[in-house]
């Protein structure tokens, strides 16, 4: 198998197992605005069948009671600002590691002279909070290229950020290889036309993953794998 000549990878859940740390910044936000929403782990997960924080505040008050208090599309914009901003100091304390593999995953494939992309359903504020958090540097000296939700028309499981991830490359779908941890990444990432290798998380564990092209529980298996995919070795 030809190495491909970039790696474009998924954050939460992907990179490092973020979705707690969003539920409990979430919540905090929810507190903070004297709402009566509380997300459970179970509530969470079903939540995370929607792509975009903001949706899911939307998908989440669509189901609550006829009297409940309601947020309209400015408010839930706002809120989400607020959580945005529990979430990043929660990183900036160093509440995240990476998953395992990851990191050295990232080293080898620019030491073998491959660009590294990010094409994401979270915003650019998270992205950064990430990589400060777990590799010390800006994400613009992490990543080459950071294709993000909020500069995308439609989220996962269309397949527009990789698209424009692709574009940002300046390369073919066929040159790359995509990580995901989700379905909604694995059909995203397919409808763009890239290869995807998957590795579930703990809020995705129950994903129908069959469309993917390779599945393990985490990079360090799959780059130990028979005919690894990664084409490093």
């Amino acid at each position: 198998m030809t190495p491909p000549k970039a790696l474009i990878f998924d954050v939460d859940g992907t990179l490092a197992e973020t979705e707690e740390a969003h539920r409990a910044a979430f919540n905090a936000a929810f507190a903070d605005w004297q709402l009566d929403w509380h997300w459970t782990a179970d509530r969470y997960r079903a939540l995370l069948k929607t792509t975009g924080g903001k949706e899911r505040m939307a998908v989440h008050q669509s189901a609550l009671p006829k009297d409940a208090r309601r947020l309209d599309t400015d408010e839930i914009a706002r809120l989400h600002a607020h959580k945005t901003a529990i979430y990043t100091r929660m990183l900036a304390n160093g509440e995240l590691a990476l998953r395992p593999g990851i990191a050295d995953l990232v080293t080898d494939a620019r030491a073998a002279g491959m660009a590294i992309a990010v094409a994401t359903t979270t915003n650019l504020p998270n992205v950064e909070a990430l990589s400060q958090c777990c590799w010390g540097l800006p994400a613009t000296q992490v990543f080459d290229v950071i294709a993000a939700g909020d500069q995308v028309a439609l989220k996962k499981p269309a397949p527009d950020v990789f698209l424009l991830a692709l574009a940002r490359l300046g390369l073919a779908a066929p040159d790359c290889l995509a990580f995901e941890d989700s379905r909604n990444g694995i059909l995203s990432a397919r409808g763009a036309g890239l290869r995807v290798l998957v590795t579930p998380s703990a809020y995705t564990d129950d994903d129908d993953l069959g469309d993917a092209d390779w599945i393990y529980d985490t990079v360090a298996v799959a780059r130990t794998a028979q005919g690894n995919p990664i084409g490093l070795y």
